[in-house]
């Protein structure tokens, strides 16, 4: 018979008063609340960048979704501008004088194309597109293209004299730009005085 007292094994639940080996916190010398406080932090970090990012891809899809709808005709509309200012040119080519000659049929084809031609801008207008009205106004590069100058030292140089294609915007934006004449030759436009009292 062996009096010799076994080892404890490795397995055998810790007595009361005796030291239990140092788990790996204790190891690496942090207490379990902070490892956890540290974990939950960078959960909550995630959390709200992931918040942020889903809050971003809302409002651009929304903004997405509303230039869809207000600019998704662009190329449509400017098709149908082509035969609006088809419309338009056949109508103008008709002078006072030929109209009141015009006989009843004749007339009567005349109103039904102005008419028409009415009707198609209401169209357009119901869908955003809306004419740029520039005569008498200071060019712009960004609304206007400039087809040719018009000697004129009565009117400020860089105002337009004429309307060759009316311009279109739609929304905010420029649908096709107005193909004008700009004086050439006059006093320069006086720039807009934003303090009168310093004049």
């Amino acid at each position: 018979m062996n009096d010799t007292p076994n080892p404890p094994s490795d397995d055998a639940p810790a007595k009361p008063g005796m030291n239990p080996a140092p788990g790996p916190a204790a190891a690496s010398g942090a207490a379990p609340s902070t490892a956890l406080d540290r974990e939950l932090a960078d959960t909550k970090d995630r959390l709200l960048r992931t918040l942020a990012e889903m809050e971003n891809l809302r409002k651009r899809t929304e903004r997405e979704v509303t230039d869809a709808r207000v600019y998704g005709i662009s190329a449509f509309a400017r098709d149908i501008l082509t035969v609006a200012d088809s419309m338009h040119r056949a109508l103008e080519a008709l002078d006072k004088e030929i109209r009141e000659k015009a006989n009843e049929g004749v007339k009567g084809l005349l109103d039904g194309v102005e008419l028409t031609e009415r009707a198609l801008m209401t169209a357009l207008e119901k869908h955003g597109v809306k004419r740029i009205e520039p005569m008498g106004q200071k060019f712009d590069p960004n609304r206007h293209q400039a087809m040719f100058e018009v000697e004129d030292a009565s009117v400020p140089a860089g105002q337009i004299m004429q309307v060759v294609q009316a311009g279109y915007l739609i929304g905010d934006r420029v649908l096709r730009p107005a193909l004008v004449a700009v004086s050439k030759g006059g006093p320069k436009a006086a720039p807009a005085n934003d303090n009168p009292a310093a004049s």
